[in-house]
């Protein structure tokens, strides 16, 4: 790969959208093509706000699990406010 290069992603089967209460956000679940360095975790907004996660998570399926904790403990909207891009973690 030269400099000019962007690096090649591979997203997680386990990308989706989803729904609740009215609102709907992208999962997006992603590592540099052929890394072990483990797997990002973005969720993404109507607006195309970000959140990401600052940590890497050793399986996609963890980066999952941890959408959906986040997820109930603080509801969809505390991904979806009118709010500049962030991290967590």
């Amino acid at each position: 790969m030269t400099i000019d290069e962007d690096p090649e992603i591979e997203y997680s089967s386990l990308c989706e959208e989803v729904s609740r209460q009215g609102t709907t956000v992208k999962l997006q679940i992603y590592r540099l093509k052929g890394s072990a360095e483990g797997w990002s975790l973005e969720v993404v907004d109507h607006k195309n706000g970000s959140t990401v996660w600052e940590d890497l998570f050793a399986t996609d399926q963890e980066a999952r699990e941890e959408f959906y904790r986040t997820l109930e403990l603080e509801g969809i909207h505390s991904f979806a406010e009118d709010r500049p891009s962030e991290s967590l973690h």
